[in-house]
């Protein structure tokens, strides 16, 4: 591996991080002169800026978190894949850059490493890698949130049907994501379970509450 790709490597994942750690729906709060943080369930997603701020602030929110995820894998996607501006042997770059954005929404640096759940953002930065997959995975979604009104058991149902359509897409040659993305599509989707444990366990007791009241993605 040469200089040259280590160092690419490594600027795709500091830009990427630091694109996915601007936390938009705290922002939102501020402009309107509070702490999202301290209100509702706490996160800095679209769902608790609705429930907090505001329907209008809250699909501004979704559009900006999405948005910033898929600024850098879809940059980095058409630098190497189509200009060719950089050397990407492995095809690793774009899901590096998926990686990291999703990363800095949850863990970003500018709030003490304390995000939110990384949905929107990562269904942005899949959508350039395998567009398919991520309309698949938001339609489950949508099913789900219709049927149940949880906003978690929608992520959760999305997390598992996002990379399990990306294979099966690519499976049957209706996708040419590479072996790299596909991975980093599981890897991302155990994240999203794992990051909605709490939302499970209040699944599985009966005391999770739905979108009206619920919990933040």
């Amino acid at each position: 591996m040469s200089g040259s790709y280590v160092l690419a490597i490594a600027s795709v994942l500091i830009v990427s991080y630091l694109i996915g750690s601007v936390p938009f729906g705290f922002l939102i709060g501020k402009l309107r002169g509070i702490d999202i943080r301290k209100h509702g369930s706490g996160n800095i997603g679209a769902t608790n800026v609705t429930r907090v701020v505001g329907p209008i602030y809250g699909k501004l929110c979704f559009f900006l978190d999405f948005l910033k995820g898929v600024l850098p894998s879809g940059l980095v996607l058409f630098l190497t894949e189509h200009v060719h501006a950089f050397e990407d042997p492995y095809r690793l770059l774009p899901a590096l850059a998926t990686f990291a954005v999703v990363a800095g929404h949850i863990w970003p640096i500018y709030l003490k490493f304390k995000g939110g759940k990384g949905i929107s953002t990562a269904a942005g930065a899949i959508l350039p890698l395998s567009p398919w997959a991520v309309l698949i995975g938001f339609a489950a979604w949508v099913v789900v949130f219709k049927a149940s009104g949880y906003v978690s058991l929608a992520s959760i149902t999305a997390a598992v049907v996002l990379p399990a359509s990306a294979v099966l897409l690519r499976l049957f040659l209706l996708s040419n994501a590479s072996i790299a993305a596909i991975t980093l599509f599981i890897l991302l989707g155990i994240l999203a379970i794992l990051k909605h444990t709490s939302n499970i366990k209040r699944l599985v007791n009966g005391t999770e509450n739905r979108f009206s009241s619920g919990d933040g993605k």
